[in-house]
């Protein structure tokens, strides 16, 4: 023992990994090439061994390919995104607490070693010294990632560009799927390489699991992008559009436009099914919604005997002095307003709602630089009730628009959505003319028939078709209808009023 060197390392470290200066002794082939690190990332990247034995990267190294990587991801997540787009600089930083918390798990997971050794074997580590394997296992962590980003991201990518088809994404298991491996391939990478580090420890344990918790957070919380559609680089049409200003005047024109609306809506007929409409198009920000909405009016008026007894709220700068604002509380407003003139008991009320759809189910509001609250489905669901309105047929198409149905579903009531609660609907793009639900169940079959069901019906595989072969890329959208009992017989009565 006295004459030869002795060394003592904790369970699990593998000895080929140690740092040449923990053993006393320095290497002089114990430097690495920044592509050789790389390479022996990439073979991590496939569950290859990885050559580094007795080797640690200088910071530069560390530095020159965490740069390396953030920038293909970077250059990859704006692929994502076709036409112009803006860069979002904390969303991109969101991402980076993981890679810390890394760092800080390989650095409690990889033990200080415990060198004892003769005097002519150098000076042992002080056991308080961080181990020197943190910095080869980052480099390799953060090469061995690229593959997993040049298939996940060039995917996307791919379909976003219309470079392949997201046909085979159509139905939300393969999309998940898909997902699924990506996810479990990079935390397949992580595992392989914490155990070559330490070896099966409790510590590695910990840090496996607290890796896949992450992943799970940061999917669930962290789902803003890195790069978002550039709107306001279409200066040209940006520029030609009207733009609100929230003057004395347009104030005052509103409180006076309000007022002829109200006064203009026509009595309820004695003996008559009637139908009264109420159109609700909060998001000003893109002229879809004016166009779908305006649509619908028309539609109400000229199919449904609805002339005069239609409410149109619509929040657009082109619109001010002609349509009263789409705000929540003009909407309770209006269906009190209706409800005054209405038979609340014998008559008919159609609501339809159209924007963007949140995941929290509240229909989005947008008219800048007025404040409007988004809409959920139980404010209407009150505001509906407490005016005693009974039979209601209500459609809101939006994305996850499904989620309103169990708030306002009942027996006197059909409501429709333009997709489930988990689903995104389509066609509510800027560019768009109309949604793929307005144009599918208003455009074209509720202007043949007088039956909502029937049109509904015949509208969802139109829709569905149509979504293929745009690329829609979530899963087909899977528009919703729930019909009361009650409600059944009166809309068949106004069919064959109407039909007439």
């Amino acid at each position: 023992m006295h004459d030869s060197q002795v060394q003592h390392t904790l369970p699990g470290i593998p000895e080929p990994l140690l740092n040449p200066a923990d053993r006393g002794r320095p290497d002089p082939a114990g430097w690495l090439s920044t592509s050789r690190w790389i390479a022996e990332g990439l073979r991590a990247a496939f569950f290859l061994p990885v050559r580094v034995a007795g080797k640690t990267p200088t910071p530069l190294q560390v530095l020159a390919i965490a740069v390396l990587v953030a920038a293909t991801e970077v250059a990859l997540m704006r692929l994502e995104v076709a036409g112009p787009a803006v860069f979002n600089l904390q969303a991109w930083l969101s991402t980076w607490w993981t890679t810390g918390l890394g760092i800080g798990l390989a650095w409690w997971t990889f033990p200080a070693l415990i060198v004892v050794s003769t005097p002519e074997a150098g000076e042992s580590i002080p056991d308080d010294q961080p181990p020197r394997g943190v910095a080869a296992f980052f480099t390799l962590w953060l090469a061995a990632a690229l593959p997993n980003v040049l298939v996940a991201q060039g995917v996307v990518a791919a379909i976003a560009h219309g470079w392949i088809k997201a046909t085979v994404f159509s139905a939300p298991w393969v999309y998940w799927a898909f997902y699924l491996v990506v996810t479990v391939w990079a935390l397949g990478v992580s595992l392989f390489l914490i155990v070559r580090f330490a070896g099966w420890t409790w510590r590695t344990a910990v840090f496996a699991l607290v890796l896949l918790a992450t992943t799970g957070l940061t999917a669930w919380q962290f789902e803003a992008r890195t790069w978002e559609k550039d709107y306001a680089s279409q200066a040209g049409a940006e520029d030609s559009r009207p733009r609100l200003s929230l003057s004395q005047e347009t104030m005052e024109g509103q409180q006076a436009l309000w007022q002829r609306t109200v006064a203009g809506i026509a009595p309820q007929r004695p003996g008559v099914t009637d139908v009264y409409g109420l159109v609700f198009a909060p998001y000003a920000a893109e002229d879809v919604f004016l166009r779908e909405s305006t649509l619908v009016n028309q539609v109400l008026t000229d199919r449904f005997d609805a002339a005069g007894r239609v409410v149109h709220l619509l929040n657009h700068a082109g619109t001010v002095q002609t349509h009263p604002w789409a705000t929540p509380l003009n909407l309770q407003r209006a269906i009190e307003a209706l409800a005054r003139h209405m038979d609340k008991d014998n008559d008919v009320l159609v609501v339809y709602l159209t924007s963007h759809g949140a995941r929290d189910f509240k229909l989005a509001a947008s008219h800048w630089p007025l404040d409007v609250a988004p809409l959920s489905p139980v404010e209407l669901r009150e505001a509906l009730d407490k005016a005693g309105i009974r039979n209601r047929v209500i459609a809101v198409s939006a994305c996850y628009s499904g989620g309103w149905i169990d708030a306002l579903a009942g027996d006197d009531t059909l409501v429709m959505t333009a997709a489930d609660a988990t689903h995104t609907s389509y066609g509510c793009g800027q560019l768009s003319e109309l949604t793929f639900f307005g144009r599918a169940m208003f455009d074209e079959q509720l202007k043949s028939t007088h039956s909502f069901e029937q049109a509904f019906a015949s509208a969802v595989p139109v829709i569905k078709q149509r979504e293929i072969d745009a690329g829609k890329a979530d899963g087909f959208s899977n528009p919703q209808i729930r019909v009361g009992a009650n409600i059944g017989p009166v809309l068949r009565e106004l069919e064959q009023r109407l039909g007439r």
